[in-house]
This record gives structure tokens, sequence and C-alpha cells, in this order.
């Protein structure tokens, strides 16, 4: 019997999302190349206007709380993907408007920049709904490939140049860690999706543990998670600024999209033989991230090893594996995409001025913008965790659910992190107010950039202030681990 999908109206609504989006993609494509001389901000602003209208068309799906399954259960739209989906198109609007005056310095093209954000974004919206194996190789791939053009994409820098080869060095070693997890699995149940795995409740033989870690290896370089984190700090300064933004929140949010479907729905009955693997790398992360940021100079790195404590703080509400750990994950994700794209966007403004991210630079910053020196001070005591902020919310969140399992050393392990976390913190912001600035000329905030900092700072207090609205939208999204955990 031939292998073959039909597909009916409400499964062609179902896809309208991703639809719509491989027209933007397409239409700044052709606009691009049939129209050589149309002003390149006029791209951004179309893909931004493009992008808002499907994150309302997603926001409407996720209030009628809309599901459904494709291709035989291979792609599944649910709240918890309709979740990430509008996450991931958030932040690539934020990341578009970060990137405006920072490509005016880009001496050619600039045009295929814009059709490549999209193409990752197209890729990693997939991701949140892949309900396979198979299609979870082929969506993290699609979304790859144009991080290895993006990352390369200052062809006259070698910095640039040398994090596009690493990245993509270390990429395809971790594709093919995951297509042996995934030949192994296959080869061990006959079958590659997701529900398939949750139904087997026999236990697990070595090759379906051996392809789990392989699979798991592969997404933890996604992440960035130690010991899987040595392309971050060599990629995060080597990259265009707007791109290493990019790059460290979008993916990392798809991933655990995939993780948070692996490793909670699919093996949640035997997550004692996986939970403490988890529960290793989470507090490994967590230190070494932040005992490393210390010693850094360069403030790209120094956000680069700050990434990685974080993806330790969010694997603890991995390490909970429960519906309460879940509803972390995902609100921790909102807190640090506000804190952390609007340290980046800081760093952007000051680099197109200074052409500089020593940390040094940064000396009296207050003095020449008190409006970045302000936004900092609140997006890094944010990520520090500091009340009453959103990274506070965000941290006492995964914390309550792993107290809940009795992961208690865990959270020890994490109170102390969130202390060495606020030195290094500390370190950049007296540099911003109390040092004084090698010169006194200021800095200008375009009107794009104003939007993001306007954007990050308000979500930072709101998560912070007002955090229950954003926690009924993670508790409703997560819903259907309430059945399968």
């Amino acid at each position: 019997m031939p292998f073959t999908f039909t597909m009916t109206p409400a499964d062609v609504e179902l896809l309208m999302p991703e639809i719509l989006m491989t027209g933007l993609l397409s239409v700044i494509l052709f606009l691009d190349f049939l129209f050589p001389r149309i002003g390149k901000t006029m791209l951004a602003w179309l893909s931004i206007a493009g992008m808002g209208g499907i994150f309302l068309l997603l926001a409407d799906y996720f209030i009628e709380g809309r599901r459904g399954t494709l291709f035989r259960e291979m792609y599944i739209v649910d709240p918890m993907a309709i979740f990430f989906k509008a996450f991931i198109l958030g932040t690539t609007i934020l990341i578009f408007l970060s990137s405006i005056d920072y490509l005016k310095k880009v001496p050619v093209f600039r045009g295929e920049y814009y059709f490549l954000g999209l193409l990752a974004a197209l890729g990693m919206m997939l991701m949140a709904s892949v309900n396979d194996l198979l299609s979870l190789f082929i969506t993290l791939e699609f979304s790859t490939f144009s991080f290895y053009i993006l990352v390369a994409y200052l062809r006259d820098d070698p910095q640039s140049n040398e994090a596009g080869l690493k990245f993509f060095i270390l990429g395809v070693f971790a594709a093919g860690l995951l297509a042996f997890g995934i030949s192994l699995i296959y080869g061990e149940t006959g079958s590659i999706i997701f529900t398939d795995f949750a139904k087997m409740h026999a236990h697990p033989t070595p090759g379906m543990i051996i392809g789990f870690l392989l699979i798991f290896v592969a997404l933890g370089f996604k992440v960035g998670a130690v010991p899987f984190h040595a392309w971050v700090p060599d990629i995060y300064q080597g990259a265009p600024t707007p791109v290493t933004a990019f790059l460290s929140i979008a993916p990392k949010a798809a991933t655990f999209a995939i993780l948070l479907r692996i490793f909670m729905a699919t093996v949640g009955d035997i997550k004692g033989d996986w939970v403490w693997l988890i529960v290793a790398i989470s507090a490994i992360s967590m230190t070494y991230g932040n005992i490393v940021a210390i010693a850094q100079k360069n403030i790209k790195r120094l956000l680069a090893y700050s990434g990685i404590a974080q993806i330790g703080n969010i694997l603890i509400g991995l390490a909970a594996a429960s519906k309460m750990g879940g509803d972390s994950v995902l609100f921790y994700l909102m807190t640090y995409l506000f804190a952390n794209l609007g340290a980046f966007a800081v760093v952007i403004i000051f680099s197109n001025v200074t052409n500089s991210d020593d940390l040094e630079d940064y000396n009296g910053l207050s003095r020449r913008s008190p409006l970045l020196a302000f936004a900092l001070l609140i997006f890094f005591l944010s990520l520090a965790g500091v009340p009453p902020l959103a990274g506070f919310i965000g941290k006492l969140y995964v914390f309550a659910a792993a107290m809940k399992e009795g992961l208690v050393a865990l959270v020890v392990i994490g109170g102390i992190n969130i202390i060495i976390s606020m030195y290094y913190y500390l370190v950049v912001i007296k540099r911003v107010y109390i040092y004084m600035p090698k010169e006194n000329t200021p800095i200008p905030v375009s009107f794009p950039m104003r939007l993001v900092l306007v954007t990050t700072v308000g979500g930072v207090l709101l998560l912070g202030i007002y955090p229950r609205a954003f926690i009924t939208i993670s508790v409703a999204a997560t819903e259907l681990f309430a059945r399968m955990l």
C-alpha cells in the first residue's frame, strides 16, 4: 500500500502559520533579487510586519486551543507547539529590529540576511511541532543551515569566518550523532513516532538507551550545555552580534521544545533512568558557566558563558520531570528572552558606535548614555535573579518545581550559582556607573533600537512584577503533560 497523505481544509488551517511564513520569505527573496535598488531597511520592516501578522494568528490559535495531528501523527499542533512558534517569531522580530542599524555597516548585499533569518525561523517553527525522529533530523538541519551562513556573514572578518567554520564542523558532528541515535532507536522499536515510544511500557533495551543518549548529546550541542558547550564562546564572539543574539535564544528554545516532548512526554515512564543525567549536566553547566564568566574581558564571551549557566538553570525544570517542571521551563525561557536579547541590544548599540566589545570600553557608559546604562543594569540584575525582576521569578519557579520532586541538592547548587553570577554582573555594572569613560561622546540610540529596549525592559519588569498572566500561559501550553506524566 503506497504511503500517501491526504490534506483536509482543517489540516491546511493548522499549517497556515508555516504556509504564510514560506510566502513571506519568498516575497523577501524575490523583492531583493528583482529590485536590487530597493532599500534594505524596507525589507526589514516588511519582514517584521509579516511576522507580526503571523504572531497574531498564532495568538488566536492559542486562545482557541487549536490542536490536531498531520501526516500520520508525524506533525503535531498543540498549545505547546503554538507557544514555541510564537516565541520564535517574537524573537525574530526583535532580532530584525536590532539588525537594521548594524547591517548599514555591511558594505555589500544585506537583503539575503533577512531571507536567511526568516528561513531559520521557519525551520525552528517546524521543530516545535515535530512528533517523529525523521522530522526532527530534517527540521533541525533545516534551521541550522541558515545559521551556518549567518555566523560567517562578515566575509571580510577573519573571526566571523573562523566562527562559521567551527560552527559548521561541530554542527555536522552533532548531526552525525543524531542520525546514529535515530537509527538505533528505529532498529530497536521499528517506529520513529514519539507517541509510539510513550506507549511502549517494556523495559528499555541497551540499544534504546544508547540511542536516546546520542540524541540527547546532539541536542546538548544545540543548547550549549556542558560538556557540549565548546563552540559557544568562539561562535558568540566571531559571529555578527545580532546573529549571536539570535543564536543565544531562538534555537535553544526550539531545541527545548523537542527535549520536553522526548524526555518528558515520551520517556516519562522511565524518568528515573535519565533524570540524574539531566541533574548532573544542569549542575555542571551552571557552575562552569558562572565561574569561567568571571575571567572574561569581552562582553560577548561573558554573555556566552552566562548563557551556558542560564541553560543549566533551565535544565533544572527539565530535571524535575513533572508538569510543573515543564511549566517552569517555558516561563524561564520568556524571562531569558527579554533579559538576554535586551543585553545584546545594548551591546549592538555600543559596538556600532565604538567598534569594540571589550569590557574596559564600557567604563563610564552611564555618562555617555544613561538610557543604555539603566537598561543594562535591569537586564543583568534580571539574569542574576534579583527581585522584583523577571529572572527572580523564573529561578524561583524552576527551584520550586525541583524542590517538589525532591531535588534539594540541585536547588542548593542553583542558589550558590546565583551568588557567583551576581559577582561578574555587578563588576560590569560597576564599570558602567563608577569608572570614568575614556571619551565623553554621547551614544545615540535609533528608533528601531529604542523599540527593542522598551520592549525588553518592559518585558523584564512586567514578568517580574505581574508574572501571573505569563505563568497562566505556560501552564496552558504544557497541558498535554498533565495526561502523560
